[in-house]
């Protein structure tokens, strides 16, 4: 634990509520064989794709529930993004960058919506999986400057020329101590880019756990979430700001993570959690006393408020919605919008949820 003094903004008066106004309509649950759905995105067709802990790739129709495997990515797939010839780009915690193929992908040369995998959907969530993983995967990157990536997060892909932007949330971290990270904030989290001819070069550095990532639909400029920073901040791609960045919404009253580009327009944003009080005013202290809560027991430490808590942003940086429930699914870690109904995965639960904007 090294840490770093920083003198975060004072908590705005949202931080202290636990229930929006209008509140965040009930979720309706869609259990999963393994825990930890981090992130969501979905295809053509509506079906839900994501990762879970044991390191399986899923599609699940959020109408009848039913589960296929797609692939294995032998780690913890994190951020997803999908391709229009039907593969994956996978942020994996523990390989890094990968492009995942599944079966009818590398059948028929893409299908453009995630495909159906060769073990057809049966019900069965475990179809297949006492034998070979349906779908390839590749690494796409794995290690930046010399050095390995770790901790890779979330990632866009520019389908006009084929970069793909992926972030790093931290250098000292792992996803399962990312909450040292947090308390030391000794900012190492980056925003990469990957070139079409495989080049990989770091545009931001220095970014305090860098999480969620939108390209802008002109493609002038990213979004990304600090998650320990407690704001979304925009780099420039294009114009007199090229290879510049700005804060487009700060203070936020929760942790950011996931961020996707909904059909309406809007940025939504996923918010794990409120603020912490005794973070924000340990930060600014000595080292010493964020070491002594670093090595409390689990049980004792800080932890996460159970909420189901979204957010929705202008490409301006307005707030749109801001949409919180009590309890009924927790650890939200990313949204998806389409025509009006939402779609929430969790780093903790054993389940995907949906809801509707109010």
């Amino acid at each position: 634990m090294r840490p770093r003094k920083w003198r975060p903004p004072a908590a705005p008066e949202r931080a202290r509520q636990r229930v929006s106004t209008p509140p965040l309509p009930p979720v309706h649950r869609l259990a999963l064989p393994a825990a930890g759905p981090e992130d969501v995105v979905l295809d053509a067709e509506g079906r839900i794709l994501t990762g879970v802990a044991d390191g399986r790739l899923l599609r699940v129709d959020p109408d009848t529930g039913e589960v296929a495997t797609l692939a294995r990515t032998g780690g913890r797939p994190l951020g997803l993004e999908l391709c229009p010839d039907g593969t994956l780009l996978v942020c994996d915690s523990r390989r890094g960058l990968l492009r995942v193929t599944p079966a009818d992908a590398r059948e028929s040369g893409g299908s453009g919506d995630g495909g159906d995998p060769g073990q057809a959907a049966t019900g069965d969530p475990d179809a297949g999986d006492t034998g070979p993983a349906p779908g390839s995967v590749e690494v796409l990157v794995d290690r930046v400057e010399g050095e390995p990536l770790t901790f890779a997060s979330n990632v866009v892909l520019d389908p006009a020329d084929g970069t793909v932007y992926f972030t790093a949330s931290s250098r000292r971290f792992d996803l399962e101590h990312y909450l040292g990270d947090l308390i030391e904030h000794s900012g190492t989290g980056r925003l990469l880019r990957r070139r079409p001819d495989g080049r990989v070069d770091t545009l931001l550095d220095g970014l305090h756990f860098a999480n969620g990532l939108v390209l802008a639909p002109d493609r002038s400029f990213l979004v990304l979430a600090e998650t320990g920073g407690y704001c979304l901040t925009r780099y420039w791609l294009t114009g007199p700001k090229a290879g510049t960045r700005e804060e487009l919404l700060g203070n936020l009253p929760g942790f950011p993570d996931n961020l996707a580009l909904g059909s309406d327009g809007l940025i939504w944003v996923a918010l794990p959690t409120s603020r912490n009080p005794l973070l924000d005013r340990l930060l600014p202290l000595p080292g010493l006393l964020r070491r002594l809560v670093w090595a409390l027991p689990e049980w004792a430490s800080p932890g996460p408020d159970r909420t189901t808590w979204v957010l929705a942003v202008s490409l301006d940086g307005r707030l749109v919605h801001d949409l919180q429930s009590e309890g009924s699914y927790a650890m939200v870690t990313s949204v998806r919008e389409r025509q009006g109904r939402l779609y929430l995965g969790s780093l903790h639960e054993s389940a995907l949820a949906t809801t509707y904007v109010p």
